[in-house]
């Protein structure tokens, strides 16, 4: 199976606005539905079943809506993806020629092992349409705005949904990886997926203001203890603390993100951010747990969650965003487009799609940078070519003065002209 040619045909798609686009031979949903029903018989069978119910989903995508659409090419990316990468790893265990019996049984642990190490985790996308949007509109206005956030989100020079597209995270945090608590490395950032064991919440003893929140998370390879500290007074309240309680009964299952850390006690993250959700394969709709999230320059004032969500806000008006490289030059260099670079710099759905992003927007940098060069090259130029003459004054009328014949009419006229 072509796996580039997948991505690149759902890369387009979501490029050009997830019309259903007219290829050379199929439609867009046709190529997809027929390619993924008959997925490489050397996947796994889930896999396999899962790629045919993918198929299935694009079978009647002409039916569906622009948000259901946006989602399933969404999810299908991150599913070929995760797929590819595991055939990868599969085929480079596989050129391996072990010279016992002992070391093959070994390298088929391995690379089962290797394989279930880490996953994208299934988190929905986050914006939604809406055409009502423009770029310029005010922030006030956008869902969970509201003109007390405005006004901090002025501090930052944010004034409309376009200053909010061009507003550029200074860095991103990669929660796009979920693993196995028995696979958790020091100083990687994570996603974790597993069932809550016990939840308490209690004063702390030795801080009459911090209030202590401890979880205690299992999955099928092990078991992984989470902590949380509030500061502050009012998080002392009884009341506040059994509802935090009810919110992860034991039973429930939930994802958690963070940078992995060793203590005394183990493994363990830090300030994990936690979500509940319907079950082991549920979809996180959660705006920092399983996705990659974007860290943006703020100021005092404006909390980081204020303008994430405005920036989610304004997302749908990249649709309005005109392209201006000429799609020769952009297939030449492997660019994609400005919506899709824009939209994906803010809320990638994996690194690569980030990676595409950034490549993108610093070649508009560097290319708009080279072009202001050469328009302020070209107007030197032309100023240091042009003499400007008087038309009258002492010079002039010295110089038709020592002329030994009288200029005819042509002759003044074509003087003038040169003069003026």
């Amino acid at each position: 199976m072509d796996w580039l040619r997948l991505q690149k045909a759902l890369t387009i798609e979501a490029e050009r606005g997830f019309n259903d686009l007219e290829g050379n031979q199929h439609r867009f949903s046709e190529f997809l539905a027929l390619t993924l029903r008959e997925p490489p018989p050397d996947l796994p069978i889930v896999e396999q079943e899962r790629l045919r119910a993918i198929a299935q989903e694009f079978s009647r995508y002409s039916d569906l809506t622009f948000a259901q659409r946006q989602h399933l090419v969404a999810d299908t990316r991150r599913v070929i993806y995760q797929t590819r990468r595991t055939t990868e790893e599969q085929s480079q265990s596989a050129s391996l020629e072990p010279d016992s019996a002992a070391a093959d049984a070994g390298n088929e642990k391995a690379t089962s092992a290797t394989s279930t190490k880490t996953k994208v985790p299934k988190a929905v996308p986050l914006v939604e349409k809406n055409t009502r949007l423009t770029l310029d509109q005010a922030v006030t206005y956008l869902p969970g705005v509201g003109a007390k956030n405005a006004e901090r989100l002025a501090k930052l020079g944010l004034h409309t949904v376009r200053d909010l597209l061009y507003y550029y995270p200074r860095d991103h945090i990669d929660y796009a990886r979920q693993v196995n608590i028995r696979d958790l490395e020091p100083g990687e950032t994570v996603t974790l997926i597993g069932t809550v064991k016990s939840c308490t919440i209690f004063n702390s003893p030795r801080n009459a203001k911090l209030a202590i929140f401890e979880m205690t998370v299992r999955d099928h390879t092990g078991q992984i203890k989470l902590s949380r500290f509030y500061a502050g007074a009012r998080f002392r309240n009884r009341g506040w603390q059994e509802q935090q309680r009810r919110l992860y009964p034991p039973g429930a299952v939930v994802a958690a993100s963070g940078l992995v850390k060793q203590s005394k006690y183990g493994k363990t993250l830090d300030d994990p951010q936690i979500e509940v959700i319907d079950h082991i394969g549920g979809s996180i709709e959660s705006m920092k747990v399983g996705r990659v999230v974007p860290v943006y320059p703020l100021t005092e004032g404006v909390q980081a969650d204020v303008l994430r969500k405005a920036v989610l806000g304004a997302l749908p008006a990249v649709t309005q965003l005109q392209e201006a490289l000429p799609n020769g030059l952009r297939e030449k260099y492997g660019l994609v487009g400005i919506q899709e670079a824009i939209a994906h710099i803010h809320f990638p759905p994996e690194g690569e799609s980030l990676a595409a992003a950034r490549r993108r927007l610093v070649f508009d940098e560097f290319f708009y940078l080279q072009l202001g060069l050469l328009k302020r090259r070209q107007t030197q130029r032309q100023e240091q070519t042009s003499a400007v003459l008087a038309p009258t004054g002492k010079l002039i009328d010295e110089f038709y003065q020592i002329l030994p014949f009288q200029l005819t009419g042509a002759q003044q006229r074509v003087v003038n002209d040169i003069l003026n």
